[in-house]
């Protein structure tokens, strides 16, 4: 079994759990070995899988699994070419975000799973990414569900055939203003940066500037102070949050804060503690994975540990929080399955009540327009989602200065 390195202790659990007698062993580290009486269950990482390809490629095995296979989106990426080259008579890949980007993604996964099934990749992107993608092509849709649906093992957590005890999910956007501070920062590094492009010639540097530009823009919509890395100016998405922190903490119920950046997150602790007198957990890239664990329990068991602040790369995966009913997203990733992959971590078997899900929009900026072309992809969500950030530098200057521009009022 393949994993990230994150789940490695909860891939050992797991089996203690639920298959005591199935023997496992944990192949990583520094000093890890194969012997050749191997456990039932070997877990290993995509890491491992890259650095030791050549070892395991080397033995035979009956069944090679890919948890959060969305690692594998990419077949020209090392760790991909070093998961395929190893030998199993069977193959089984695990993602609740089997498409996070582009429909590639998927074409990755199932060449894991049963190679040649989906033809080349040229092939795939002919026949259904670019109809389905670009062209929002329907039939093409459906053609492509009844092609892989003899791959699919697919559980809907609305499907009450399959889970019956699970409370509901709400979710609700927080339209958010922006105080004439942030206003008027972000007005002008909008026309700054829309200079930039204007001058940009070689397709690279456009997409480069468009990209600094939308985190720019995304940071000053979170706070003036994570973007001028200091100050005292004021943001209508914190004061909003701690608003409603205050209604959810009264309640004495628990609740995750996921945002896409570590600084916010760090800001947001800050403020956190000053205003609560208490550190909130914070699980974010740079936590091992013995502080994780220890976060996780912490979190479920201690009643006086309201909130864990997570960022969505670290830990919007693998995670069983259970404890909280409401989840917020501070900023949106812009992928649907990415975001309620996160969502997840508290809307899971072992959920007791409804949770709350609350998705963050500053209201008359670009965050609020994109949220709506996200929100309008309706039948297609399930397959696709836009490319995000990637996609905003093919855009002209002008598509550009609309989708960007401050509509206040609205």
């Amino acid at each position: 079994m393949v994993v990230p390195t994150t789940l490695l202790t909860n891939w050992a659990k797991e089996i203690q759990r639920f298959a005591p007698g199935l023997t496992y062993g944990i192949f990583h580290g520094a000093k890890r070995e194969l012997k050749a009486d191997r456990p039932d269950v070997t877990i290993t990482t995509y890491g491992v899988i890259r650095r030791s390809a050549a070892m395991l490629a080397g033995m035979q095995w009956h069944l090679l699994v890919a948890d959060e296979a969305q690692n594998i989106k990419n077949p020209a990426a090392a760790q991909t070419k070093a998961l395929k080259s190893v030998p199993a008579t069977n193959h089984i890949a695990m993602s609740g975000t089997p498409v996070e980007n582009r429909l590639a993604d998927y074409w990755s996964i199932v060449d894991f799973v049963n190679p040649g099934y989906l033809g080349t990749l040229k092939q795939f992107e002919k026949e259904f990414a670019t109809p389905i993608q670009v062209h929002g092509d329907h039939s093409v849709v459906d053609q492509f569900k009844r092609v892989t649906a003899p791959l699919l093992l697919r559980r809907l957590k609305t499907d009450k055939t399959i889970i019956n005890d699970l409370p509901d999910k709400i979710e609700q956007d927080r339209y958010c203003a922006l105080t004439d501070e942030q206003a008027a920062l972000y007005k002008r590094v909008l026309d700054s940066e829309l200079e930039a492009l204007e001058n940009a010639e070689a397709s690279i540097s456009r997409h480069g500037l468009v990209f600094r530009m939308t985190m720019a823009l995304k940071q000053i919509c979170n706070h003036p102070t994570q973007y001028l890395k200091s100050g005292v100016l004021h943001s209508g998405k914190s004061e909003a949050l701690f608003e409603l922190l205050d209604s959810i903490y009264e309640r004495h119920e628990k609740v995750l804060l996921f945002t896409q950046f570590r600084e916010m997150g760090e800001i947001l602790a800050d403020w956190h503690q000053s205003r609560y007198g208490l550190a909130p957990l914070f699980l974010h890239g740079g936590t091992t994975t013995t502080q994780r664990n220890a976060m996780v329990e912490r979190f479920q068991t201690d009643p006086v540990q309201r909130i864990m602040l997570i960022t969505l790369k670290a830990g919007g995966t693998g995670l069983n929080l259970t404890a909280a009913s409401h989840v917020i997203h501070y900023d949106l990733w812009w992928n649907r399955a990415a975001e309620n992959q996160a969502s997840d971590r508290a809307w899971r078997i072992g959920q007791h009540a409804n949770v709350q899900v609350y998705r963050f929009i500053t209201q008359g900026t670009f965050e609020e327009r994109i949220n709506e072309m996200i929100q309008g992809k309706g039948a297609l969500a399930d397959l696709t989602v836009g490319a995000g950030d990637e996609s905003l530098g093919s855009l002209s200057n002008a598509e550009l200065r609309d989708l960007f521009s401050l509509r206040r009022g609205t």
